[in-house]
């Protein structure tokens, strides 16, 4: 029997948490797959058959994005260029056993379309799931320049109709079942928000409370939301954040990021919700501090091994996977990068850690 995560909540079983046979594509899936265009993919290696074939079903782990020349070998054949990846890479990103899940990062940046999204659900097999993320037009307080720098108040944050037109529902008609979680991660708030947390918890709900329900096209889609901002996750504001999720039946998603405390300090959020989905973005190494994106860029840069292992945060993240999954709610969990070094190689490593928990009789207390 698989303990519960936290040590307040009873164990449950489900015959999620039995170990998932190879995933089986439909016929464009596997069209998909034959067809990689310009872009091979590395051969599968035994181990990671055996590896994915052992976690359980509801597990889906991958990484931040895909266009990475530096995979090759580990994800790629052959070396090719960042942008035939972005274009052509993705069927053979999910040819490997370990990537059941992405996220795309990108719609942050510009709200994708339908036939966007429906291009990307025809490269995957049936059982791949997408982690989106919201336009930043709806996300963020600010309105920025290239380089990051608020130039003014944004007029249509955490607006609703412009949350689902750009995002909602051209998300679901182009994925379709294959929506993961589409997560609003809130960008880095201006002092004045900061200073009045619960209108802003208050917003939120507004908003989310008014979309579509995902669940009659994507059974398996989560609403989740992130923050950027200590602040937002601090213990006073705790009941207020989980009371707003649960009534609009959302969830937090677990953002690993310098900006943002340890995995352990944000548990009790999970705590609360519990039982409940998990959807984590596992995004850069605490080593470098709230603004040291760039600086891990630098250092990780070709992002072909791992520099930084974090063995403890992987460690608890591997518990809470186990104990999400054993309770029969599902796991997205994306890796940056900057979070190790190497995303795919941080999707192994994770895997053999939820693995080993798999076979242990008393796994550590992932609260600490």
């Amino acid at each position: 029997m698989q303990d519960a995560p936290f040590p307040d909540q009873p164990s449950q079983e489900a015959e999620a948490a039995k170990a998932k046979p190879l995933s089986s594509a439909g016929p464009r899936a596997l069209k998909a797959r034959r067809d990689l265009k310009h872009v091979q993919a590395a051969e599968v290696q035994a181990e990671h058959m055996a590896l994915a074939a052992g976690l359980p079903a509801l597990v889906r782990l991958g990484t931040s994005s895909w266009s990475y020349p530096g995979w090759t070998g580990l994800v790629w054949a052959q070396d090719v260029s960042e942008a035939l990846l972005s274009k052509h890479g993705l069927p053979a990103y999910s040819h490997h056993p370990l990537m059941r899940t992405v996220s795309v990062d990108r719609a942050f940046y510009r709200a994708l379309n339908v036939s966007q999204y429906a291009a990307y659900a025809e490269q995957v097999p049936d059982d791949f799931r997408f982690i989106v993320k919201a336009p930043s037009s709806v996300c963020d307080a600010l309105v920025r320049d290239d380089k990051g720098r608020g130039l003014q108040h944004n007029p249509v944050f955490l607006d609703t109709a412009l949350a689902e037109q750009e995002f909602i529902r051209p998300a679901l008609q182009g994925l379709r079942h294959k929506v993961g979680a589409l997560v609003f991660q809130i960008s880095p708030l201006p002092p004045e928000w900061l200073r009045q947390r619960g209108k802003l918890l208050q917003h939120l709900h507004a908003m989310l409370r008014a979309l579509p329900s995902l669940q009659p096209s994507a059974p398996d889609g989560v609403v989740a939301v992130e923050f950027r901002d200590a602040a937002m996750v601090a213990p006073d504001i705790i009941p207020d954040l989980v009371a707003m999720l649960r009534d609009v039946g959302a969830t937090y998603c677990l953002g690993l990021h310098a900006k943002m405390p340890p995995i352990e300090a944000q548990l009790p959020i999970l705590r609360k919700l519990w039982p409940g989905p998990l959807v984590c973005r596992w995004n850069l190494h605490r080593r470098h501090g709230a603004y040291g994106y760039e600086d891990a860029r630098a250092m990780y840069a070709p992002f072909n091994h791992i520099q930084d292992a974090d063995e403890e945060t992987r460690g608890v993240l591997a518990r809470v996977i186990l104990g999400t999954t054993g309770a029969g709610r599902p796991a997205y969990v994306s890796i940056s990068n900057k979070a190790e070094g190497c995303a795919p190689l941080s999707v192994v490593a994770l895997a053999q850690a939820i693995r080993n928990g798999m076979d242990s009789s008393s796994p550590p207390d992932a609260t600490g």
